[in-house]
């Protein structure tokens, strides 16, 4: 491996700027650029400084362009590797969902409340064929035989209205409970998936409203 050569405070500025603007716009900064940056009265300052990191070899000076400085091998490689990194992050950012994890809903206040976000989960989004909007934590095992077991985390795309069939996360009431939907004639009912627990009928009196659908399920130990 090769020994770097001893910069001075003020090569090392210069140095770094190369870097820094090459990293940054892809292109070195001019001689006027430097002294500017630096405060140098002159860009013949900038120069008499850039020809001694040329000597010192770790950098390389191009005639006949103002823009004529490259960096060394393992200087490029650094910043190649720097961008790279830069770039895979803000990918994986992309590929992230934040989803907040709705712990126990307060009666009558939405369920989205802050003081309901127990915390954030960041999945990828891959994970899910629909995309969701939250987790909920659930309670209960009501819905055991649909593979949805005491404290699994929900998955739950809003939506104020469902088909016969599909699990909702409804608000009967003061409660706020997971359920097969089913309209049977005029009457709406939320049915379990587990023959200990009896369907709830819903009341034409009855406080209810449709919160959202489940597309999607994290079994708790994969959290822990």
């Amino acid at each position: 491996m090769l020994i770097r050569p001893r910069l001075t405070d003020r090569q090392q500025q210069i140095y770094d700027l190369i870097q820094n603007a090459i990293a940054r716009t892809g292109s070195p900064p001019t001689r006027a650029e430097i002294a500017t940056a630096l405060g140098f009265k002159s860009a013949n300052a900038a120069e008499e400084h850039l020809q001694a990191l040329a000597r010192k070899g770790v950098i390389e000076l191009v005639s006949g362009t103002s823009r004529g400085i490259r960096l060394n091998s393992d200087a490029l490689q650094a910043i190649q590797t720097a961008r790279q990194k830069k770039f895979a992050t803000s990918i994986a950012q992309v590929l992230e969902l934040a989803l907040p994890l709705i712990g126990r809903v307060a009666a009558g206040s939405p369920i989205l409340a802050q003081e309901h976000i127990e915390q954030t989960y960041y999945v990828e989004n891959t994970l899910f064929l629909h995309r969701p909007d939250y987790l909920l934590k659930v309670r209960g095992m009501s819905m055991r035989d649909a593979g949805i077991w005491d404290g699994d985390l929900l998955a739950v795309q809003t939506a104020k209205e469902a088909k016969n069939g599909q699990i909702v996360v409804a608000r009967l009431g003061d409660e706020v409970t997971v359920k097969r939907f089913m309209r049977v004639q005029n009457a709406i009912e939320l049915h379990p998936n587990n023959p200990d627990f009896q369907p709830v009928v819903v009341q034409p009196n009855d406080s209810f409203e449709i919160e959202g659908l489940a597309v999607g399920l994290i079994r708790n130990t994969m959290l822990m």
